[in-house]
């Protein structure tokens, strides 16, 4: 069984000629052999009109996962910086996905078979968060994650990547468009990629652009989908096979059926529908219940210094093991709480600088709060020796989770606790987080909670420990 080399829903505007066929071309020698599917897609992207500018300058890509797209936007960066020679910006919304997109393309720089594009690096940069590359012949790629303020400061853009855009906020892309707005450059493209928004994922961005190209598409607007079209899951036949290959265009060449079957068993009737079968589920009437409104969030923003008092932490690693959040708590003997994003780092770097860290503050902090499947149980024991005293170490209840998440509201509505206004991504997590069910109560919920979760932990930790080892004790 093949999967269809034809999306259901495409939206191109005309184009006069495309350098689609020469990306293809530059991909087949690095061993890359585009599919049909990816074909059309690149030569929409690439579709120039009869003064040779873009044609298509918003393009938009819903395809189900592990299809094929990343090579899509691979094909489009290599040929626009080693051909055109374009200064590109690649945002992502979680760390490892950008990290993994610059290596990708890294490797391609970095091929000794290919010394002739080798001998184009200007520069490579691997350093965590500013991972980039640069040419001689002027085009360059930086990768970034997105947050509130990250997009500034990116001058000379000329196209512009959101990955993951399921996940795009309103106030990410302002801070980006502004950047691209202020480009210097006569060619400008935005290219959204991702698969339907999930309920409390921020995908407001995403959708909006999406009903625009259906509705009243503009004569640069363009946008492909691969996907099954129902009010609700139970008018989908999510068995069937033909329904499958018909909204998998890899299907038989890099996705089996085997695995689909498996998703099947394993994932609920709505995820099997939305990540396999790309089903965008109606516009709910009601807005998501957020935890935290902005409003009363940025009202506790500070640029005070911390200040000294009672310390703790929190951790939490993200249910897919992905990431593990550190923040820092301080209740003063007077005045408002701290709450602090101190460090936010995939785990496939370990967790052994985390134990280390903690354990040189072990003598300053009254205890850390430890929350996650994934990583905890090690981390727990790399600190446990350093860490005796009892209730140093704490692993919360679900109803634990659950009082820190309310502690932290409770505190933000009174204005009892502040957090520092240089701290976007802590902001980003903070605004975009859900109320999720749990043990009676509600945690946090959404993609991006892990930062704001940290900070809930470490504050109710910091308020309810009866172990205070110093009286002047400072986050850091």
């Amino acid at each position: 069984m093949r999967g269809s080399q034809i999306p259901r829903i495409r939206v191109e505007p005309p184009r006069s000629s495309t350098d689609g066929g020469d990306a293809a071309t530059l991909m087949a020698a690095y061993g890359c052999e585009l599919d049909p599917w990816q074909q059309t897609i690149l030569n929409c992207w690439l579709g120039r009109d009869e003064t040779g500018a873009y044609n298509a300058t918003s393009c938009g890509l819903s395809v189900p996962r592990q299809n094929g797209k990343n090579v899509c936007l691979e094909a489009r960066e290599f040929f626009g910086m080693v051909a055109l020679g374009e200064r590109i910006l690649h945002t992502a919304h979680q760390v490892v996905t950008s990290k993994k997109s610059f290596r990708r393309l890294a490797a391609m720089f970095t091929d000794r078979r290919h010394p002739e594009v080798q001998a184009m690096v200007r520069n490579i940069r691997w350093t965590n968060g500013e991972e980039g590359i640069e040419l001689i012949n002027g085009g360059s790629i930086e990768f970034s994650t997105r947050s509130r303020e990250r997009g500034r400061g990116f001058a000379g853009i000329g196209l512009l990547i959101y990955d993951e855009a399921q996940e795009l906020t309103d106030d990410q892309m302002a801070a980006v468009m502004a950047t691209l707005a202020a480009s210097s450059t006569d060619s400008r493209q935005i290219i959204y990629t991702g698969t339907p928004p999930y309920p409390g994922s921020p995908g407001a961005a995403f959708r909006r652009r999406r009903a625009i190209c259906l509705d009243a598409p503009g004569a640069h607007d363009a946008w492909h989908e691969w996907s099954v079209e129902a009010e609700n899951t139970e008018q989908i036949r999510i068995e069937d096979r033909d329904l499958w290959a018909a909204v998998n265009p890899a299907l038989g060449i890099r996705l089996t059926e085997d695995f689909t079957e498996t998703e099947l068993a394993t994932l609920p009737r709505d995820d099997f529908a939305r990540e396999r079968l790309g089903w965008w589920s109606p516009v709910l009437a009601h807005e998501l219940d957020y935890a935290i409104s902005a409003d009363v969030w940025d009202a506790c923003e500070s640029g005070e210094e911390r200040p000294e008092g009672k310390t703790a932490y929190g951790v939490k690693f993200t249910a897919d093991g992905a990431e593990v959040c550190l923040c820092g708590a301080v209740v003063p003997s007077d005045g408002p709480a701290r709450i602090s994003l101190i460090e936010r780092r995939p785990t496939g770097m370990g967790t052994r600088w985390l134990a280390e860290w903690l354990n040189e503050r072990y003598g300053r902090a009254s205890c850390v709060v430890i929350d996650g499947r994934n990583g905890a149980d090690v981390l727990v024991e790399r600190i446990s020796e350093t860490w005796r005293m009892k209730g140093s170490v704490i692993r919360p209840t679900g109803r634990d989770v659950a009082a820190a998440a309310g502690t932290l509201t409770d505190a933000l509505a009174e204005k009892s606790v502040t957090w520092y206004r240089g701290q976007p991504a802590l902001r980003e997590s903070a605004v975009s987080a859900v109320r999720r069910p749990i043990s009676g109560g509600w945690g946090f919920g959404g993609d991006n909670c892990a930062p704001i979760e940290a900070a809930a932990l470490a504050l109710w930790g910091a308020k309810t420990s009866k172990r205070d080892p110093t009286r002047r004790m400072r986050i850091g």
